[in-house]
């Protein structure tokens, strides 16, 4: 499983989420860098069947409409810190591991509640 981070996600993510035995790689490493188009971010994790993980509603959208990213955890949590952020993905960590096994999810996730959907059906 790999968790690609769009350019919205601090490389703390990054390195709490190695820590946790998830591979991650931060866009800032791939293609254009912080460059990268939003299109090329989803064909590059679709090709590759990585996770997206961001910030940005722009991958829900996309994901709603084109189906792509196949596979994205979107944060709506606003500025929080860093720290917080990990406190939060660490309690949602059984469930991303398992939802690797779908084939196409989004998974939202918001202070007080989670959002699921699978869409390895449609």
């Amino acid at each position: 499983m790999t968790i690609l981070c769009d350019v919205h996600i601090s490389y703390k993510i990054c390195k709490f989420l190695d820590d946790q035995n998830i591979n991650t790689i931060h866009v800032n490493q791939i293609l254009n860098k912080s460059e990268t188009k939003d299109s090329e971010i989803c064909s590059y994790a679709d090709r590759n069947d990585y996770i997206v993980l961001t910030k940005v509603i722009d991958f829900k959208n996309t994901f709603l409409i084109n189906k792509t990213p196949k596979k994205l955890i979107k944060i709506n949590l606003g500025n929080i810190s860093n720290q917080k952020l990990m406190k939060i993905l660490e309690e949602h960590l059984n469930l991303i591991i398992k939802l690797n096994n779908h084939s196409s999810f989004l998974l939202e996730i918001d202070t007080d509640q989670i959002y699921f959907i699978d869409s390895s059906q449609n």
